[in-house]
């Protein structure tokens, strides 16, 4: 017999059943992929930031839902950073405060976490795929056939609507919406712009452009992004691209250690003999990629004050947002109203919802993860405590 279900096998979902077991419910996790977190696996591939060690009412303010800051205060950097010690996976915060497993790998933590989930009795069963309500019940495809499940309670952790290849694909909207649920449409988010390059680019496709700040909206940026054969992408593009996906205006500073009187002054002479690139190497320092940017979101290139005006403030030409499918995280999900405080679905008692599901919205650098086992850990023990209150009637 099964207390509770939950649905979907990522951080929001795993910490929701770790809840549920540890209050001593029978929790099986439902999971349609062949294997579980493979998003969270695919963000570790490169590094696996777990969170940002500042204060929770720090770390709260990076998000766009105020809502979400008593489950971050409840559970955020530093219950993370002791979550992964007690899968003994020591921790370490990088200069710009930053947290990473030593193993800088999700790999070592999700065998860890399994393990324990397993040893407290929570059965994982993959590649069953959730096809919606029949009635009050669940209905999945499943290797052995169509199953339909009738748990006291139900976490739904599906992810929202980016990376819909490793499962986050939002198939799971209209069957919320049929039961009174609103959901907010889901759109880009921590993504990449679409550039339309001339040719002279290609050779720069894959180099990081370092040493720049990006600016938007009164927000200044500072981190590394990429030119590639899509358009640019990377930590420095997904800082600010919450305000250019609205409509604001990005600019890029080539010499933000440098005033504009100094850049002025540098590029007084002109260039002489020299190339255009050569000329702006030696004047500002520029690098090739940097030279490129300048002649292509700059041509034809003015003179004087007004081109040193141009490498403080280059206007960054883009066709908009790269496709949802391609962006770190999504925008947009079930709205605060159709909530509780428990994350309990509005109109569907002992139904609740966590992760990227929700409509928030945050920034790369552990956010994202933190938030998504916060909200995980609050349905999972509303979910138990609903069912001890069933327990006792």
């Amino acid at each position: 017999m099964t207390d509770a279900v939950v649905i979907g096998a990522g951080p929001a979902g795993l910490m929701a059943a770790e809840a549920l077991a540890t209050a001593g419910r029978r929790v099986l996790v439902c999971e349609g992929r062949p294997s579980p977190a493979r998003k969270f696996l695919m963000a570790g591939k490169s590094g696996l930031n777990l969170t940002k060690d500042e204060s929770s009412a720090a770390f709260a303010a990076h998000f766009d839902a105020g809502w979400l800051a008593p489950m971050l205060a409840e559970f955020g950097p530093a219950e993370v950073m002791d979550w992964a010690r007690g899968l003994g996976q020591e921790v370490f915060t990088g200069s710009s405060g930053r947290v990473f497993p030593v193993a800088m790998k999700a790999s070592p933590l999700l065998r860890a976490w399994l393990g324990r989930l397993g040893a407290a009795g929570v059965e994982l069963r993959t590649r069953w795929m959730w096809e919606g309500f029949e009635g009050a019940a669940l209905a999945f495809d499943t290797p052995a056939g169509r199953q339909v499940l009738r748990p006291e309670v139900t976490v739904l952790a599906l992810g929202g609507a980016s990376w819909p290849r490793l499962g986050s694909d939002a198939a799971w909207v209209p069957w919320l919406e049929a039961s009174g649920v609103t959901v907010a449409p889901f759109r880009p988010a921590n993504m990449g712009f679409s550039v339309a390059w001339s040719d002279h680019m290609a050779r720069h496709f894959g180099t990081p452009v370092k040493g720049a700040a990006l600016v938007v909206a009164g927000q200044r940026e500072r981190g590394e992004f990429v030119v590639s054969a899509r358009g640019i992408e990377g930590g420095g593009v997904y800082a600010v691209s919450r305000a250019v996906r609205e409509g604001a205006a990005l600019t890029l500073d080539l010499a933000p250690d440098r005033t504009l009187a100094e850049v002025a002054g540098r590029l007084a002479k002109g260039p002489g003999k020299d190339t255009v690139q050569n000329w702006l190497r030696k004047a500002l320092k520029l690098d090739p990629v940097k030279a490129a940017l300048l002649q292509e979101w700059g041509r034809p290139l003015p003179k004087g004050d007004a081109l040193a005006r141009l490498v403080k403030t280059l206007p960054i030409r883009h066709s908009g947002p790269r496709p949802i499918s391609e962006a770190i995280s999504s925008a947009g999900g079930i709205t605060r109203d159709s909530l509780t405080d428990d994350l309990e679905l509005s109109g569907m008692p002992g139904v609740y919802a966590a992760g990227e599901m929700l409509d928030w919205e945050a920034p790369t650098g552990g956010y994202l993860l933190t938030a998504c086992l916060a909200t995980g850990l609050r349905a999972g023990r509303a979910a138990a405590a609903r069912q001890r209150a069933i327990a006792r009637l």
